[in-house]
């Protein structure tokens, strides 16, 4: 098992960003596929058409966003912990993500970079 923690630059406000990872419309909008979210704790979320699932853990509105991801076969917690933060160019991203698979490492990073922050970051940059 394995840990990544990157930080991300992303162009809105904490608000923003924030919404745009936990309303399930806003989710569909920058993704282009079908997305189940709540913010609700212990709720079960799904995104990219069921590429990603897991349980909702904890929120703080404009500022944190905590996840347990499932990983099939898979018995330990993988955690995914977001944190928010204003910056001058809009908002400093901190992503901190636990226990993810050896096997599924580099495509995990791949897709936090490119799929998730990277899409984030295209869909914010093209307002």
């Amino acid at each position: 098992m394995k840990d990544f923690k990157k930080y991300y630059s992303i162009p809105a406000t904490p608000e923003e960003i924030y919404m745009a990872l936990t309303n399930p419309i806003t989710l569909e909008l920058w993704t282009g596929e079908t997305a189940e979210m709540s913010t609700e704790p212990d709720s079960e979320f799904s995104m990219w058409d069921g590429s990603i699932t897991g349980k909702n853990l904890e929120f703080e509105p404009g500022k944190k966003i905590v996840q347990q991801w499932y990983f099939e076969g898979e018995s330990d917690n993988s955690i995914v912990t977001i944190k928010l933060h204003p910056d001058k160019g809009g908002s400093s991203v901190e992503l901190r993500h636990t226990n993810i698979p050896d096997n599924d490492f580099d495509d995990m990073v791949d897709g936090w970079n490119n799929s998730y922050f990277g899409g984030l970051i295209d869909f914010f940059e093209g307002e």
